[in-house]
């Protein structure tokens, strides 16, 4: 699939058929992941594959009330809970290389993105999710101290095809030269 077709058409998908994924696939999805830029190739990212039906049904009730988010995790063939090594990105001789901090959430972010296209293109949605409460998932994940918990991917075949959304024009987000200089 164009890269370009990927992107305009990839989209959230809260609703998915129980059908499992060929693990060729799953291999390939995460393979994209693993090929994402990090800073200083420092590759902080950390994934946790849930296939079992009893832990996916603990994810789902780490999201607060409403999410709507929350049955996919029970639909879906697997949930991939993307972490990050703390202290690892964004570092240079073991101090912050910028005022942004651990750029731990930026790494990931990459990562996650490579990985959500690669699964769009196989005929396979996701939705990134990220209101619910880490701490609980890492706790039932078994996440050791120093790697926290950034979002979960619930991974599989649509029940059906998700709505285009509204982008802004580039011209409402687009500066040259100075901020705010919009042709």
């Amino acid at each position: 699939m164009d890269v370009m077709k990927a992107i305009k058409e990839r989209r959230s998908i809260r609703k998915y058929k129980p059908d499992p994924i060929f693990d060729s696939d799953l291999k390939e999805i995460l393979e994209a992941a693993r090929w994402a830029p990090s800073w200083a190739n420092t590759q902080c990212w950390e994934f946790i594959v849930v296939k079992n039906p009893e832990t996916k049904k603990k994810l789902a009730e780490t999201l607060p009330s409403g999410n709507p988010a929350f049955f996919s995790f029970t639909e879906v063939p697997i949930v991939i809970v993307a972490c990050a090594q703390l202290g690892k990105a964004g570092f240079y001789k073991g101090k912050a290389g910028t005022d942004k901090g651990d750029w731990y959430m930026f790494d990931v972010a990459l990562a996650t993105h490579n990985l959500t296209l690669t699964a769009h293109a196989k005929g396979l949605g996701t939705v990134h999710v990220g209101f619910f409460d880490a701490k609980k998932v890492a706790q039932i994940l078994e996440v050791p101290k120093g790697i926290v918990v950034v979002e979960m991917i619930p991974l599989g075949y649509p029940t059906e095809e998700a709505k285009v959304t509204s982008r802004k024009e580039l011209h409402e987000f687009i500066s040259y030269e100075k901020f705010g200089n919009r042709q």
